[in-house]
């Protein structure tokens, strides 16, 4: 039985319109944590100039599957296993990562290797957007975030709503530029970060 759901039915049509403007000319798409499967087959589906590879860990792997086979989709692969705290990925290099409802689930130190692990695979030039709720200024931008974060802190201590700046800092620690911050529905943000250009010097 496919795994489903519903947030990923409510938001993949506002998440495509900002992922068809910044994916619109590359080739390769990793996605970090695909979770059921239901956005990579839209995204992929809506955007078949892309290649887009499924990650996750290994217990989701099925459901993933189970998606990818019914849509018989060529442009998307995997589902690959991808832990973020391993050391060395099993991934190529990509012109694009998405992740999207990952960071709050993930510790800290967590976050920090995948920011890492994307800064190694990306490459020069290359986007990379993060769905999800985020705080700015040390604050929650909607009550609902903040009961959101009291939830996650239950289920597991180490997880939580994060910090914007902090996201950006690493993101910054990859060589990684913000281009753009959009706002979408349910008190949720995409960051869109661009991995700096290689400077050849004659």
């Amino acid at each position: 039985m496919k795994p489903f759901a519903e947030s990923c039915e409510q938001n993949k049509d506002v998440i495509l319109k900002v992922l068809q403007q910044h994916f619109s000319e590359l080739e390769n798409i990793l996605e970090i944590g695909t979770g059921t499967g239901q956005h990579a087959v839209y995204f992929s589906s809506a955007m078949p100039h892309l290649q887009w590879t499924c990650s996750d860990l290994n217990e989701n792997l099925d459901g993933i599957e189970a998606w990818m086979s019914e849509s018989n989709l060529e442009n998307l692969s995997g589902p690959i296993e991808l832990d973020v705290n391993k050391p060395i990925w099993d991934v190529l290099q990509v012109d694009g990562v998405f992740s999207a409802n990952t960071v709050h689930i993930m510790s800290w130190p967590s976050v920090e290797k995948m920011f890492t692990g994307i800064g190694r695979c990306l490459k020069p030039q290359g986007i990379f957007c993060l769905y999800g709720p985020f705080n700015y200024d040390g604050s929650f931008s909607s009550e609902s975030n903040a009961r959101f974060d009291q939830w996650l802190k239950a289920r597991d201590a180490r997880s939580g709503v994060r910090d914007f700046e902090a996201l950006n800092k690493q993101a910054a620690e990859q060589d990684m530029i913000l281009l753009e911050d959009y706002e979408m529905p349910a008190n949720n943000r995409i960051l869109v970060w661009q991995k700096a250009k290689v400077i050849e010097f004659s």
